[in-house]
């Protein structure tokens, strides 16, 4: 087989493919500036909802975002229509799939995961506001939401999105583009003493990094369609019908179920200033999965009872993907300290995130899956 259908296979094995019969997504040759959001956005709604009178609309700027800009739209005193407008961050496409974004999008809003998708523009997408409230790090450790999050995530990892190849996981493919370009980029800025004292070498990343992909490949995880992003302000609780809804799916692709969980439990920590004492204990999280296993199994018509050996097998798995979760959005962070506009220390997260990793590994290295 030549390199080039090799890509090509592989490209097919972790894309997520649309519902035939999926809406077409309408598209405007709009560009909106990011330091001017709501000027664009009044365009765009002109589009979208061309009997709205303009006196009368109302925006809301969004300001808890690390990647994008987004801004909502609405007509005064009426929530019930609120057209969200995202404008992708600098230089974003290096690290998000927006093409993935989209598929998935509308593979999850097909299955009743996600809002409507209303169109896409030059450098953005709009789309419905999920109506109910951004979850915080309190709100996922409460035992009833937390079950509600668990079921949830199952339902999602439940949704068939391939063309009838075998999914593989898209985590190793995006880690090694994200090394290569902290690699290329930052050649420069070999001045850079913090860079310098407070971030691993590069060898010592790359020797992580191989060593992860060599023992963690090996646990057996199943490969299914992830989120990949699920922290606190991505979980929507809608209190009147009693449900979450995931938001936000630019990383979501083909990935290990366990890398999926691992990276909501790092998640638990927070954003803003993380503090690892958050993360689940062992109780804590064998309820979650527990909660996780029983909805997943029937969802994918396993019946419904978890056994003792399936829920100790998730556990591990689970707090050793949680590790590659660091290594990830370390990586993800460097790039971000170079190139993005929002106002966020992405290098002292990445230092953060990258300190959690070797810290926690010795133990989590320990735990073996059961025989």
């Amino acid at each position: 087989m030549s390199g080039i259908n090799r890509q090509l296979n592989h490209m097919m094995e972790t894309e997520i493919h649309v519902p035939i019969g999926s809406p077409t997504i309408r598209k405007f040759q709009i560009f909106v500036d990011e330091h001017n959001v709501t000027e664009g956005a009044m365009k765009l709604i002109k589009e979208l909802r061309p009997g709205w009178d303009p006196n009368l609309i109302r925006t809301k700027l969004f300001t808890d975002g690390t990647t994008n800009k987004l801004v909502g739209c609405y007509v005064e005193d009426c929530l019930d229509d609120v057209v969200l407008v995202r404008v992708y961050g600098n230089k974003t496409e290096l690290i998000v799939d927006r093409d993935n974004e989209l598929k998935s999008f509308q593979v999850l809003h097909a299955n009743g995961c996600a809002p409507r998708l209303y169109c896409t523009f030059q450098n953005g997408i709009c789309y419905e506001f999920m109506q109910g409230r951004a979850l915080d790090t309190q709100d996922v450790r409460d035992p009833v939401l937390l079950r509600l999050i668990a079921r949830e995530m199952a339902r999602i990892h439940a949704i068939h999105a391939h063309n009838g190849c075998i999914p593989k996981p898209n985590l190793w493919i995006k880690m090694r583009k994200y090394f290569s370009l902290v690699a290329t980029e930052f050649t420069d800025q070999a001045s850079n003493v913090r860079i310098q004292q407070e971030v691993p070498s590069q060898e010592v990343l790359e020797q992580e990094m191989m060593w992860m992909k060599e023992h963690l490949s090996q646990l057996g995880s199943p490969v299914v369609l992830c989120h990949n992003d699920l922290l606190c302000k991505n979980i929507i609780h809608n209190a009147k019908e009693g449900h979450v809804r995931c938001i936000d799916y630019e990383y979501s692709s083909y990935n290990y179920q366990a890398f999926d969980i691992g990276n909501h439990f790092n998640e638990f920590a927070g954003m803003s200033e993380p503090d690892y004492n958050l993360y689940p204990s062992r109780e804590m999280q064998l309820d979650w999965l527990h909660t996780y296993l029983q909805a997943y199994k029937l969802f994918t018509k396993k019946g419904e009872e978890v056994s003792q050996l399936e829920l100790e097998t998730l556990y591990v798995q689970v707090n050793k993907f949680a590790l590659a979760s660091h290594f990830f959005w370390g990586f993800w962070a460097l790039i971000q300290a170079k190139y993005s506009t929002i106002e966020f220390d992405f290098l002292g997260y990445a230092v953060l995130r990258f300190n959690q990793y070797f810290k926690t590994k010795p133990d989590v290295m320990a735990l073996e899956i059961p025989k």
